[in-house]
């Protein structure tokens, strides 16, 4: 199951109580204070990783402890240190701290870490208070608590293209046949009900990372559909591929209108994404209704400046050109964002 958020309590472990106790070798008299210091309390570490793409490992896990530090020991030893509690997340994970609703950190490179919640102290054993004025003190001092926070675990996916359109407009199988993903196909709505991710060739050395985007319809910002589950999921996307078809039978539905429509839905989510780079893709072109209305839609999406390519994925006509064309567009987004540093 695709799961993209998830509300969790952590916390970090109590520091180790220091001890208080006095040396008692043999042939020494009035052996002084011994007693260590406590260990300190785990951490509670977030780590962002590539070996797991949900959030679902939190889904039935509310409360992740880290553990106490141990006790002081004899001879000054301090205790061990508790062991810290490790969360690995996808490579995309937001942390928000719900009570303040602060964003604590955005873990987009593999192997970023953050400690949400710090261990605490251990406390001072009664070594620590040996004075001239006081050789005998059984004062200690108890461990610290850890930290502990409710946060909000939040997946936004990072893709280098999103493909965006109303449902069974052959997103699922255009990615499928571009890259190694395998989402279930169907012929009706909404069969997409999570994000699928694919990685696509690009030259001889170069790769792209392209996302299906589900469940996008009119009013998907205000609920309508899968769409306010999933549009958070373009927010990091490099270029938007808006996936058309042309469609017989169905008086309201219009593959400029259905353009218009998701691009009202985008603006309504958030207006930025608006200024991404977009393509236009028109799919099923082995059809013949497709193949008349080509030329009158590439006409309308090239003057609006858009890059417009028409391909067929059930019989791979086009795709070839299509895995080069994304990739062109995701290669122009990354030399304009080196130019402007």
């Amino acid at each position: 199951m695709f799961v993209d958020e998830a509300i969790i309590d952590v916390l970090a472990g109590k520091g180790g109580d220091g001890m208080s106790t006095f040396r008692t070798e043999k042939y020494v008299t009035f052996g002084g204070p011994s007693g260590g210091d406590g260990g300190k309390g785990g951490d509670v570490i977030i780590i962002a990783t590539n070996n797991c793409h949900t959030l679902s490992d939190y889904r039935h896990k509310r409360i992740l402890k880290a553990k106490p530090g141990a006790m002081g020991g004899r001879a000054q030893m301090t205790g061990r240190n508790g062991e810290d509690c490790v969360l690995l997340v996808p490579v995309g994970t937001l942390v928000y701290d719900t009570e303040t609703d602060v964003l604590l950190v955005d873990l987009v490179e593999v192997g970023q870490k953050y400690v949400v919640c710090k261990g605490g102290d251990g406390g001072f054993g009664n070594y620590r208070y040996k004075s001239a004025t006081n050789r005998a003190p059984t004062k200690t001092l108890p461990g610290w608590p850890g930290e502990e926070k409710n946060i909000k675990l939040e997946l936004k996916l990072i893709a280098d293209v999103a493909l965006v359109g109303y449902p069974s407009v052959g997103k699922s199988t255009i990615i499928s046949v571009l890259s190694n993903a395998r989402p279930k196909i169907g012929a009706y709505p909404f069969t997409t009900l999570s994000p699928n991710l694919g990685v696509v060739p690009y030259g001889n050395y170069e790769d792209y990372v392209i996302a299906d985007v589900p469940g996008l319809i009119e009013g998907a910002h205000e609920g309508q559909g899968l769409g306010i589950q999933f549009l958070k999921h373009i927010e990091r996307t490099r270029v938007v591929a808006h996936v058309i078809e042309v469609t017989v039978g169905y008086p309201d539905r219009d593959p400029i209108k259905d353009y218009l429509k998701l691009m009202k839905e985008l603006e309504s989510f958030n207006a930025e994404l608006l200024n991404r780079p977009a393509v236009v893709i028109l799919n099923k072109s082995d059809l013949l209704e497709t193949r008349e209305a080509e030329a009158e839609l590439r006409a309308y999406f090239e003057k609006l400046g858009l890059p417009f390519i028409a391909v067929s994925a059930a019989t791979r006509d086009n795709i070839k050109e299509l895995q080069y064309f994304l990739g062109d567009a995701v290669y122009q987004r990354n030399q304009k964002e080196d130019w402007e540093k």
